[in-house]
């Protein structure tokens, strides 16, 4: 293990991450509420411990490897976690533990959206401000972002590029990393503008339509007021956040083959937006119908808006509120919280085990289906009309069966604090998924739970955010040895 490489990157990144402690001084500056001193520390601390890394560690030339690559992408969310708190450990308005500072900033770069702070509408709009630009810089992941720097100052980024990204699918959409980084980041900057826009023109702030697309397009969920985005009680702001969230779900790179060619049949060929698209319809329908059906709602109208709503931000796994769907009757609030263990599209920001691989399951279930009543029969598994190989089969179920484990660990873990079974089971699922609403004692916020709850609810956001293997492998006894 080649460590000198690992501190010489993690020093490089903490010293980009340090730059985004600066926007929330502006925001101060503008709003004159006296906050910016807790972000010039929080600035100097992160890129002086930065530099020092890099300094001490500047001449290495080792090769990256692949266990140097998931080394740093663990060891950077765990230390750029730590580094966040500081903001919300120094702020007096907030006066949180450090237990709730660390949860706070895990949930928000993990784009979880589980919150353990309560008044946020009084809370100094600098620290609001910090807390969505967390979870927009989670969203994409900083440590792509940083693929555009990092080979220009010596430090290869492939090895961090597949360790860090999403999905079963890893190609590189041009042909240099540094590009590919660009495209991503250029993408996911449009979708940002075009939101804040939208919002803007519904009826928001300019400061509530900058933070909401932030964390609409990371797919997050977290809010600058306590009733979400059921605080604006409008039309028009839900059916842009329905877009936008609907859009965050597709995978990126089909974005970027649409956008190119300037060719929208890109989407509808591809079979895993087609299953999306099915999966949210088909939620969307069963929940409003049952909100029609049980009279939740006075009029169909509402029934339809709140039921669309609820379904695209549980499916996509953004986690937004406009009512309060855990106090919905029959097994609605059940429901919405089994979808985001779909969750959204491979490559996109959201969580939950990803479409594709849920597709990919059903597909092998149905093939060992007709193998038994056909024995000889040569069936092959086509995606997009390609067949798809044995060793990506064997990684879906690979996947699958390890995010089963980790889920019934984290359950009776959650358990074994305190936590009754609903709220445990929930907490667990909206944690793995990186969803944020739970159900029972976690359905408005996390802030009640014990401390050693939130620090296993911490490692379960980490868990789902790097979908369980890159984490797994550093857990593993094998990849410690020289």
């Amino acid at each position: 293990m080649q460590l000198s490489i690992v501190f010489k990157t993690i020093g490089l990144l903490l010293m980009v991450f340090s730059l985004t402690q600066l926007p929330p001084i502006l925001v101060d500056l503008i709003y004159a509420q006296q906050q910016y001193s807790i972000f010039l520390t929080a600035f100097f601390a992160t890129f002086s411990i930065g530099l020092l890394l890099w300094f001490k560690f500047r001449k290495s030339k080792q090769d990256f490897r692949i266990r140097e690559g998931i080394l740093v992408v663990v060891s950077f969310w765990f230390v750029l976690s730590l580094f966040a708190t500081i903001p919300f450990l120094l702020s007096d308005a907030l006066q949180m533990s450090f237990s709730d500072a660390f949860f706070e900033s895990m949930s928000g770069l993990t784009t979880t959206g589980a919150t353990v702070i309560v008044g946020l509408d009084d809370l100094p709009k600098a620290i609001l401000y910090y807390r969505q630009q967390l979870q927009w810089l989670g969203g994409m992941g900083i440590i792509v972002l940083a693929l555009a720097i990092l080979p220009m100052l010596g430090v290869g980024g492939m090895e961090l590029y597949h360790a860090e990204s999403s999905g079963i699918s890893k190609d590189r959409l041009m042909p240099k990393l540094t590009q590919t980084a660009k495209v991503l980041w250029l993408i996911y900057i449009s979708f940002t503008l075009a939101c804040a826009l939208g919002y803007y023109l519904a009826g928001m702030s300019v400061f509530d339509a900058i933070g909401h697309s932030y964390t609409t397009v990371a797919i997050g969920g977290f809010s600058t007021h306590d009733a979400s985005i059921g605080y604006f009680d409008s039309v028009a702001v839900e059916s842009v956040a329905v877009v936008f969230m609907f859009l965050a779900g597709i995978n990126f790179s089909l974005h970027f083959f649409v956008w190119r060619p300037n060719h929208i049949n890109h989407y509808y060929r591809d079979s895993e937006f087609r299953t999306y698209v099915a999966f949210l319809s088909f939620l969307t329908v069963v929940i409003s119908l049952y909100l029609i059906n049980t009279g939740q709602y006075q009029s169909i109208f509402e029934a339809f808006r709140y039921g669309i709503f609820q379904s695209v931000s549980m499916a996509t796994t953004t986690g937004f509120a406009s009512t309060n769907f855990s106090a919905w009757t029959f097994m609605l609030p059940v429901l919405l919280i089994f979808s985001s263990f779909v969750g959204a599209c491979a490559g996109s920001t959201g969580g939950g085990i990803k479409v594709v691989r849920v597709l990919l399951m059903f597909k092998l279930a149905a093939k060992e289906i007709k193998k038994f009543i056909h024995p000889n029969a040569q069936i092959n598994i086509k995606l997009n009309k390609c067949g798809v190989a044995e060793n990506t089969l064997i990684s879906v179920w690979g996947f699958f069966s390890l995010y089963v484990i980790a889920f019934i660990f984290i359950m009776i873990a959650l358990m074994l604090t305190g936590l009754d079974q609903v709220s445990s089971f929930s907490a667990t699922a909206a944690s793995i998924n990186n969803l944020g609403p739970g159900l029972g004692k976690v359905a408005a916020n996390y802030g009640d739970i014990s401390d050693s709850a939130k620090w296993i609810l911490s490692f379960s956001m980490l868990l789902g955010r790097l979908e369980i293997l890159t984490l797994m492998a550093l857990l593993h006894r094998a990849f410690w040895r020289f």
